[in-house]
């Protein structure tokens, strides 16, 4: 299984991604402005992510992807954008199904060590979110090191959730 450590969500944490692969990113198609760590991402990018979604070449609807280069605005050389749907309809059962997607589609593109935020919504606990990364996207990402961009809500509902 991967060894997952956790790193603030804002830019300081994603200045610390050394030696990591890819970022993953979960974009909703109802997420206008971007928030958190996609919104941070864009920041750094100069609008690259809101300008492939407004000229509707990546929406965010479900099972919808998209690969990008950090250009060197970060250590991370491959960004990984994947879309959820509707934050509003996100319940722990979609979150599982983006997660154990996204983690496929990383093994498969041969990421070694990924960063990433779980995405949150309305329904979402931060329980809930724990139980998903840890039974849906853990076992299916064959990578060696995941770092989770994280708050503290959810980093003690991991460390609770540990055993």
């Amino acid at each position: 299984m991967s060894q997952t450590t956790t790193l603030d969500v804002g830019l300081e944490g994603l200045d610390a991604l050394a030696g990591v692969d890819a970022l993953c990113l979960f974009v909703a198609e109802d997420d206008r402005p971007l928030p958190s760590t996609a919104g941070y991402v864009d920041w750094r990018l100069c609008g690259v992510l809101s300008r492939v979604l407004q000229g509707g070449f990546f929406t965010g609807v479900k099972d919808d992807w998209l690969l990008l280069p950090s250009d060197g605005k970060f250590s991370v050389p491959r960004i990984f954008v994947v879309g959820l749907g509707a934050r509003k309809r996100l319940d722990p059962a979609a979150l599982g199904e983006a997660l154990a997607g996204a983690a496929k589609v990383l093994s498969r593109a041969k990421v070694e060590s990924v960063a990433l935020e779980i995405p949150g919504g309305a329904g979402l606990s931060d329980a809930a979110r724990a139980e998903a990364y840890q039974r849906q996207f853990l076992p299916a990402f064959k990578g060696a090191r995941v770092s989770l961009l994280a708050d503290k809500g959810l980093v003690g509902s991991l460390s609770s959730r540990k055993g």
